[in-house]
């Protein structure tokens, strides 16, 4: 099957609620059902892949999957994919979205047989949100659950999201009787076709309002401010998201809240700078340091630790700490830390200094053209700036 998305393939937005998801479909499956479209195979795979589409959606599982890993998340792999319809007939279509479809409207097109009544959907759907979080690397390093304050469309306290002043004021729509849909029925060549609308009294949630609510002018929702608990994973990177259905603006008289999608920054370390889930540490020796070696500190995510400098070490040098970095996403394994050793020259030397070095400029130990070692380290070191 097409690997359109399925959002594209419904013509609804990310937010459709299940009731605009069945609208679409059904219009859909309608509009390119075969035996309106005869010998026409693009029709019968644009029917296909709509009812694809629509077995994902219409399942909140699935729908939460495939918003999160794409078709990869409803194709198998341990996910727990969806229906593949390639080899579906079209009357098992039908059974299996019976509630959907009605038998007039497929009246003598091999339709489902049966139909159950949508009803009106509840309120309309709030929108979604997006807001940047930033973090500590050493937040990323373990992960971490934050709670943040949220300004956003609240449910009114008032009215409890129904927008109206009393539960008697929050009535039956007499056009449509609460259904939320007015529909006509037409006969055509094909058999009757029933056309459904939202009801253009209630916009099809089926209730109308007498006395609407003073503190949120009937939209059962105020300007507010929330605090959300947001648990981060260890191992996420600048320009991951994390989405929090339901956590976004809340909807109006009692329509689904948005979507609250948490865009992830990285805050700037003082020491460390990452390279994917490995962190770089420059430790800075002084020159008998680095030339006699020893036992010093350098921190770590989790604290202070020990590391052994072997005498001679070279500007440079490059010492791993196994597993001292970041746990890895959707992982049990840690980054390493790297120790690049910097080797610090002295200026503005007094005059004791000055001759005690120079009791050494003979010394052939201090002349870097007698160790081969320390050329083949210079050449490696700037073969790699140049890289």
């Amino acid at each position: 099957m097409s690997k359109r998305d399925y959002y594209e393939i419904l013509g609804v937005s990310k937010t459709a609620t299940e009731q605009e998801l069945k609208r679409s479909y059904r219009k859909l499956a309608m509009k390119y059902h075969p035996d309106r479209n005869p010998d026409n195979p693009d029709a019968e795979k644009k029917f296909k892949e709509a009812a694809e589409a629509f077995d994902v959606l219409k399942d909140p599982d699935k729908r939460a999957r495939y918003d999160q890993f794409g078709h990869a998340g409803v194709s198998g792999g341990g996910f727990g994919g969806g229906a593949d319809f390639q080899d579906f007939g079209f009357e098992d279509i039908f059974s299996r979205f019976s509630d959907i479809f009605g038998g007039d409207a497929f009246s003598g097109m091999g339709g489902a047989q049966g139909r159950t009544r949508r009803g009106a959907r509840t309120g309309r759907p709030g929108d979604d949100m997006k807001i940047t979080l930033t973090l500590d690397l050493e937040e990323i390093a373990f992960g971490i659950e934050k709670e943040i304050k949220v300004k956003k469309y609240v449910v009114c306290d008032s009215c409890k999201g129904l927008g109206a002043e009393t539960d008697q004021d929050y009535m039956t729509c007499g056009t449509c009787n609460g259904v939320g849909e007015v529909r006509q029925v037409a006969r055509t060549m094909f058999g009757q076709v029933v056309n459904v609308q939202a009801c253009p009294t209630c916009h099809g949630e089926g209730k109308t309002i007498k006395n609407k609510c003073k503190a949120c002018s009937g939209e059962g929702r105020v300007r507010g401010e929330e605090t959300i608990k947001i648990k981060i994973p260890a191992g996420v990177s600048k320009g991951n998201y994390i989405s929090l259905r339901g956590q976004g603006h809340a909807g109006i008289r009692k329509g689904e809240a948005g979507t609250l999608i948490v865009l992830i920054e990285e805050k700037k370390h003082e020491y460390f700078t990452r390279d994917g889930d490995d962190i770089l540490f420059d430790l800075n020796l002084s020159i008998p340091d680095a030339a006699l070696g020893l036992v010093t500190e350098v921190p770590t995510l989790k604290g202070k630790a020990k590391i052994k400098i072997e005498p001679g070490t070279q500007p440079g040098k490059m010492l791993r700490m196994r597993e001292k970095g970041i746990k890895g996403l959707n992982s049990n394994i840690h980054g390493d830390q790297y120790v690049r050793v910097q080797v610090f020259v002295p200026v503005n030397l007094n005059d004791e200094e000055k001759k005690a070095l120079e009791t050494f400029r003979e010394s052939k130990n201090f002349d870097p053209n007698k160790h081969k070692g320390f050329r083949d380290n210079l050449f490696d070191r700037v073969k790699a700036v140049f890289s």
